[in-house]
């Protein structure tokens, strides 16, 4: 794959779900792949699939990205791979529990997936992208990432993780030619739901996302160089109004004294 004539994406948590529309999408846009998640007949089938339709090269990478080898396998494979031009931080795992009913390996796995494979990948293709001046990150992160519900304290907590940290770095890159895009999806219809305890059966319908709006729509946005895109908000000023509303109340605590309610 180092020696592809095409741009080469690397799409994780690419056996189902989001990952493997965003496989098929990148591939009809001229993309070579590859695809890393733990199913490996999963990959190989889209792999198959994808040849047909597009004509694309896949390399498929099983890989479990809650184990600390397996990271190290495919951050040794990303700097070995200049050809990489796109990085999709898609692979995540959701437990939907009160904190006290979540296993600690459930925890575990979340922290693993959700912020240590997403950070340590995102530091393997930086250099690369940072020397030629070139590339794009999309962080996948969630609604969730600045909501947190009674079942969701854990998830929640990666995923602003996610969002701040990709805030962070879209601001380290901000004079650069390197791009980073954070899309946070709300309800959508994978098979993350009923692994997270909670059957996308018993959601309101009309409030979930097929798979393939979600990335259609999630592309738009990274076409339009989009830094956040919510596919289900209509109103973009939302996000604005949430963001500056962010920034003002940073502003104010920028002070060495207490604030006057809690003078004695």
């Amino acid at each position: 794959m180092s020696e592809s004539p095409k741009p080469v994406a690397l799409v994780t948590g690419a056996s189902a779900g989001i990952g493997s529309v965003y496989a098929e999408r990148l591939a009809e846009r001229g993309y070579d792949l590859i695809l890393v998640a733990r199913r490996a007949d999963r990959l190989h089938a889209l792999s198959s699939k994808i040849g047909v339709a597009f004509g694309a090269k896949v390399d498929v990478v099983e890989a479990d990205l809650t184990r600390d080898a397996d990271v190290t396998r495919v951050e040794r494979l990303i700097r070995d791979t200049p050809a990489i031009t796109l990085l999709v931080n898609n692979a995540g795992t959701s437990t939907l529990a009160p904190v006290a009913q979540t296993s600690e390996q459930d925890a575990a796995e979340m922290v693993a997936l959700n912020v240590t494979a997403l950070t340590r990948l995102t530091h393997a293709i930086l250099p690369a992208f940072l020397a030629r001046n070139q590339g794009a990150i999309i962080n996948v992160a969630s609604v969730l990432s600045f909501h947190a519900l009674q079942i969701s304290a854990i998830y929640s907590g990666t995923k602003g993780y996610v969002m701040n940290f990709s805030r962070g770095l879209q601001q380290e890159l901000a004079d650069t030619n390197v791009r980073l895009q954070l899309v946070m999806p709300a309800s959508t219809a994978t098979e993350l739901w009923d692994l997270s305890g909670v059957p996308l059966a018993s959601l309101n319908q009309a409030s979930v996302m097929s798979v393939e709006n979600l990335v259609d729509a999630a592309l738009a946005g990274f076409d339009k160089g989009e830094a956040i895109t919510l596919p289900s908000v209509h109103d973009a000023s939302l996000w604005e109004t949430f963001d500056e509303a962010r920034a003002r109340l940073f502003a104010a605590t920028q002070t060495g004294k207490p604030a006057p309610r809690y003078a004695a």
